[in-house]
């Protein structure tokens, strides 16, 4: 597997130094609500990913799981041409919230070039991540919380965020 570019290491390892500074950030956010966030949020992933490269990271590939809906299983195991039980016992596992992950990290289909193997055919909650280009992102700020120790781009964009709201 290809290591994470360098630069978005440093991003990263900030990320984790200022973890309390940042969920103290998003705990006001939460409170304030403000009206323009998904806006702000937005245009800054828009800037953040014409710097980002995700296949010179693949961090979240490489460390996370994906939840995978019926619909997923259904998608993958039928590209894979494999039974959708065969599917879920050689690559999943439920975990405590009854959902649907993958049972080892890195994904079995990240490449040693950092491209993924089913990309057409990936889950949703692949498709979707790192969520910050979502409407009522008032409501995801947990899981986004959670995203800037894993996606340079989120930490990026929260990072430059924090400068707006502070």
């Amino acid at each position: 597997m290809k290591k994470i570019n360098a630069q978005y290491k440093v991003i990263l390892d900030k990320a984790q130094v200022e973890q309390s500074e940042t969920h103290m950030f998003f705990e006001r956010i939460k409170k304030r609500k403000p009206r323009d966030l998904d806006a702000k949020i937005h245009d800054l992933h828009q800037k953040a990913f014409r710097k980002i490269d995700c296949l010179e990271c693949a961090n979240c590939c490489s460390t996370t799981s994906p939840i995978f809906r019926d619909i997923d299983i259904k998608r993958l195991s039928k590209n894979l041409k494999m039974k959708e039980s065969h599917f879920v016992s050689a690559y999943l596992k439920m975990d405590e919230e009854s959902d649907y992950v993958l049972q080892k990290a890195p994904c079995s289909f990240l490449g040693n070039d950092n491209k993924c193997s089913v990309y057409e055919h990936r889950p949703l909650a692949c498709r979707e991540y790192p969520h910050t280009d979502r409407k009522n992102m008032i409501q995801i700020l947990g899981i986004t919380e959670k995203n800037t120790l894993v996606c340079p781009a989120v930490a990026t964009i929260f990072e430059e965020l924090k400068k707006g709201y502070l």
